[in-house]
């Protein structure tokens, strides 16, 4: 009887990260907790690759809200910014110290908002990261990601993949996906996957059955905001984020589409392709 040999699964990355001639367009949703920590994480990350020989990236901070007392000590923020729009004070700073043109933009990424965003050159990348607190917010940068790779499906920066980033208290997950089905070489060592499945398309009826929670109101003061988020939790999300994206890039493939991290615990949970 012939043995069935079962290749291990593998998604190989698109060709627009590992050979761009120009940075990687990089759209970051949410300047809070996890994005603060995020865009500084790809600051790194982009100098990183930029000494291997890669162009990096470009990354551009979308988020409306306004830096506030509560914001400091867990958020990348400081007392003498309280009051400023945190996408362009955050993205200000980064250029600063590492010598970029990064661009932070107050506004909202919805639909109410995608003729602004497009006029801005933001409303497309070739990589999303999605750092929002509401189960909203996710299902309609879902929607808005597939209507923009239709409508801008030769474009530069058509979109190709969203990451997507979240937590509760002491407990998130880093969810990496494709806008679509991207082309896979042959294999005689894996199998190719060519989709990633995306949060809502995964997870769409877990997060459809949960009640809205008082996670997604602001926080009057730091102590109220440690009440409802652990103070690591959020960096500790943003640098699996960018680990993750940094062996997708330097390895051209990956068996791991996302991980689950439980503080409490001290655990770090693997998420394969599949």
């Amino acid at each position: 009887m012939k043995k069935t040999i079962t290749l291990p699964k593998m998604h190989f990355a698109h060709e627009a990260l590992i050979r761009p001639t120009n940075p990687i367009s990089v759209n970051v949703i949410g300047a809070g907790a996890t994005g603060s920590f995020l865009v500084s994480g790809l600051s790194r990350l982009h100098r990183a690759l930029q000494a291997s020989g890669h162009p990096g990236f470009q990354v551009r901070l979308i988020d409306r809200d306004t830096i506030s007392a509560a914001n400091v000590a867990r958020q990348l923020f400081f007392d003498a910014e309280i009051g400023l729009d945190k996408a362009p004070t955050l993205i200000s700073r980064i250029n600063r110290a590492m010598g970029l043109n990064w661009k932070g933009i107050p506004c909202r990424y919805e639909k109410a908002t995608a003729d602004y965003l497009n006029e801005v050159e933001a409303a497309t990348a070739t990589i999303t990261i999605s750092c929002v607190d509401t189960i909203k917010a996710r299902f309609e940068i879902g929607e808005m990601l597939s209507h923009f790779h239709e409508k801008f499906r030769w474009h530069r920066d058509q979109p190709i993949y969203w990451m997507d980033l979240g937590n509760a208290e002491t407990t998130g997950q880093v969810i990496l996906s494709t806008v679509y089905d991207v082309k896979q070489p042959k294999s005689n060592l894996y199998k190719p996957v060519p989709r990633l499945p995306t949060v809502i398309k995964e997870f769409g009826k877990v997060l459809k059955a949960q009640r809205p929670s008082e996670q997604n109101t602001p926080s009057c003061s730091l102590v109220e905001a440690l009440e409802k988020q652990d103070l690591f939790i959020n960096p500790a999300i943003a640098a699996d984020g960018c680990q993750l994206l940094r062996d997708l890039i330097r390895r051209a493939m990956t068996d791991v589409r996302g991980v689950f991290i439980n503080l409490e615990r001290f655990r770090h949970t693997a998420l394969r392709v599949e």
